[in-house]
């Protein structure tokens, strides 16, 4: 149990953020010098270099060729990510992690970042009202907070000049931060001119990148959730879809259920209703050749089950998942979403969870139930607007891991190159700052300090189901408890004492009735053993 002087450290410490354009980085000076190696306030220094938690160093980034599939050569400014913006960032030394090294890397914690400590992802549908409430309530803060550390690109780099004379960044909540985020990773490639581009790639998607990607996306979240909230036990909860029938999760008390009035939007008793999305017309950006610049673009859509029953034909079941988990290879050729017997393409959802021979024209597995929500999750680029996106990630991730332990693969199991640009493993995700290999996060969970709670044995399982959030909301009024406690020896010590003299009373009472019978034989009453009996019944 951490204490409140170890919450209030632990909170400074993670005082900075994690991803995309860090705003001591995002102005002119940062683009002109292509250097974001901010100071971290313990030292003064950059990068905490002077406490030596890491270093301003030069970004070296993975020649290894890439596959066929993105033709093209300098024209998109997350080709070589992040050159296109920085050449020098911090490398964070040890357990120190963040883009100026003041945090600690995922699974640590402390003013040393010399803590393990493994926090436990639940299922949402066994959690308590308190508890689902409570994780809606961060969504919505989330949501309605600017983020105080992040800011997003509206602009390209070259739209910014050439010494970065006319920056282009905005301010942005810390929910849509990462709705932009999994915009821009999936975005299609401007070639020139309105409505150019070329929409066969995705740094995140349909390729191998796809599970570590959206791994570190989670943890980001998670992190972010933590400072925002100061409730550093959150995790985000996971939905187990194996054999659903329906949106279980689409409810008024959960993520929202269908409104009476609209079908296609959210019931108007959930606070999801008011919510405006961001990023969902990638043919407008298209047309214009722009950036989403996060303005709000309308409700939430969703309209569970009324999707095209030919390509999704059925939600996934329990067999499917087996089956998946059962694939031997991560990835085959050609390393995207037409890879047969690649536990990775079948998983995301373009081959047969059956067969694991790709298909085309269906959806399986995690593409499922995306199209299955039939609203902004259906769209890859807008498709995080919707909150049920985490609690779907989160159990995509849980599969992933199962696989993870099933297999035990070498890193050599990942493809190091010849890969859809972005997917190779030396290639850093974009778009985080501080940098992440793919090929890093091809790794068990236990590694990076979480763990899914069905995939816990019996007893841990009953520990995290029952008695953790009963000792977690104990931790969070422990001051109560403690001084309810002490209230309560003092009363009942003042009780005891009042008893005692009573008795006290009581018995001198009792001899002076005695003594006023027995007149003749009073002395006796003060004889010494008399008194010696008093003395043996009182130490009873």
């Amino acid at each position: 149990m951490r204490s409140p002087y170890e919450s209030v450290i632990l909170l400074l410490l993670t005082g900075t953020c994690l991803c995309q354009f860090p705003r001591p980085c995002a102005n002119s000076e940062g683009l002109r010098t292509k250097e974001c190696c901010p100071v971290w306030d313990g030292d003064g220094s950059a990068c905490g270099a002077l406490s030596g938690r890491g270093f301003c160093t030069e970004v070296e980034v993975s020649n290894e060729p890439h596959g066929p599939q993105y033709p093209h050569s300098g024209i998109d400014d997350r080709e070589r990510w992040p050159l296109a913006f920085f050449n020098r960032t911090c490398r964070c030394a040890g357990n120190y992690g963040g883009f100026n090294c003041g945090e600690c890397r995922f699974g640590y914690w402390g003013s040393n970042c010399a803590e393990y400590r493994e926090s436990v992802r639940r299922n949402i549908l066994t959690m308590s009202a308190a508890e689902q409430q409570k994780f809606i309530s961060y969504l919505n803060l989330a949501k309605n907070t600017v983020s105080r550390d992040y800011v997003i690109s509206t602009a390209t780099r070259a739209e910014m000049g050439e010494n970065g004379e006319n920056p282009m960044f905005s301010d942005i909540n810390t929910y849509d931060l990462f709705v932009w985020m999994h915009y821009y990773v999936s975005r299609d490639a401007f070639l020139g001119g309105p409505g150019n581009v070329w929409r066969d790639i995705d740094f995140a998607h349909e390729s191998a990148a796809f599970l570590p990607w959206h791994r570190v996306y989670l943890l980001h979240w998670e992190n972010e959730i933590r400072k925002l909230t100061g409730d550093f036990n959150f995790t985000i909860p996971y939905w187990d879809w194996r054999n659903a029938q329906s949106c279980d999760v689409c409810t008024d008390a959960l993520m929202g259920g269908r409104s009476p009035l609209n079908p296609n939007l959210i019931s108007p008793a959930s606070v999801f209703a008011s919510w405006k999305v961001i990023c969902t017309q990638p043919e407008e950006y298209n047309s214009r050749e722009a950036l989403c610049n996060a303005t709000g673009e309308g409700p939430l859509l969703r309209n569970p089950g009324n999707h095209d029953p030919n390509r999704v034909t059925r939600l996934p079941t329990t067999g499917d998942v087996d089956f998946v988990v059962g694939l031997t290879e991560y990835e085959t050729q050609p390393m995207d979403r037409f890879s047969n017997m690649s536990f990775r393409n079948a998983l995301e959802g373009f081959a047969n969870p059956e067969t694991g021979m790709a298909m085309a024209g269906q959806s399986t597995m995690h593409n499922a139930l995306h199209l299955f929500m039939n609203g902004s999750m259906s769209s890859v680029q807008g498709s995080a607007n919707d909150p049920i996106f985490l609690l779907h990630h989160a159990f995509i991730d849980s599969i992933f891991e199962r696989w993870l332990r099933t297999h035990q693969p070498l890193r050599t199991s990942y493809p190091r190159a010849n890969a859809p640009i972005g997917h190779n493993d030396g290639y850093y995700m974009v778009p985080f700052l501080p940098l992440y290999r793919n090929g890093d996060y091809f790794l068990s969970n236990k590694a990076l300090g979480f763990e899914y709670a069905y995939l816990l044995d019996p007893g841990q399982r009953f520990v995290q189901e029952f008695l953790t959030p009963y000792l977690q909301q104990a931790q969070q009024i422990w001051q109560w408890l403690l001084g309810a406690g002490i209230l309560g020896a003092l009363i009942a010590a003042i009780i005891a004492a009042l008893l005692v003299v009573a008795r006290r009373k009581w018995k001198r009472n009792q001899r002076r009735k005695r003594a006023s019978s027995y007149g003749e034989r009073q002395p006796l009453l003060h004889s010494s053993s008399e008194e010696g009996s008093s003395s043996y019944q009182t130490t009873l």
